[in-house]
């Protein structure tokens, strides 16, 4: 069994598909109501959709696509049944992000200049960012690079716990400090480490902030222009 199939649990998976179906079920309920009372897919129909999409969380850009997509079909077919819609969204989103995969690389190439190579993981709180480190170092090692990470994110010890059951899982070296540091100290630490080892690239974990949580966006300003210098 892999490491990752070991982490994903069954009860895991059980989770996640609720999770999804709640996801799904409000997309469909909001897409539902857009075109509610209406016949044909018009510049009503498509605005509506376009918000619905935004609403959604799907990117501005990302929706724009998918709404171009659709103008096109409607001008080329002249005549759309607000009924297809949801079949035609599948497949324009699945056209899209096919055509998104098409030409890039399986593997992750670092640049030969400037190593090692920081990654710096940031997003909200609950979206996965420790484990996804974990999972990056993993597949980076196994591609033959040299690792290592830092555990910047002070706030919560169980992220610094989570961080170095993963370290050791896939043998990488951890830089960490005791809970409540400076999180730019770790990463200077971490970068400092990683130039003595010869490493080729560097993970650093985050707290998890929102946008608008200016203190929060500052020291994030901070843990880079450390590991710039």
């Amino acid at each position: 069994m892999s490491l990752f199939k070991k982490i994903f649990t069954s009860q895991k998976k059980e989770s996640l598909d609720k999770g999804l179906e709640k996801t799904k079920t409000s997309f469909l309920s909001k897409l539902s109501k857009a075109v509610a009372g209406k016949s044909k897919v018009d510049d009503d129909v498509l605005d509506k959709l376009e918000e619905v999409l935004v609403t959604s969380d799907v990117g501005v850009a990302t929706t724009l696509k998918i709404i171009e997509r659709i103008e096109a079909r409607v001008a080329r077919d002249k005549y759309m049944g607000t009924e297809e819609l949801n079949g035609i969204l599948r497949e324009e989103i699945a056209g899209l992000l096919s055509e998104t995969h098409a030409g890039l690389e399986e593997e992750f190439n670092v640049p030969k200049s400037n190593k090692p190579y920081v990654i710096m993981v940031v997003g909200v709180n609950g979206v996965g960012k420790t484990t996804t480190i974990g999972k990056l170092a993993y597949q980076l090692k196994k591609q033959g690079f040299k690792v290592v990470i830092g555990a910047a994110d002070t706030f919560r010890a169980a992220a610094i716990d989570q961080l170095q059951v993963w370290a050791e899982r896939v043998d990488v070296p951890l830089v960490k400090q005791k809970m409540g540091s400076d999180p730019a100290s770790v990463a200077f630490d971490t970068l400092s480490s990683a130039v003595t080892q010869g490493a080729d690239v560097v993970l650093i974990d985050t707290a998890g902030r929102l946008h608008n949580k200016v203190n929060l966006m500052n020291e994030l300003g901070k843990v880079k222009r450390v590991m710039q210098k």
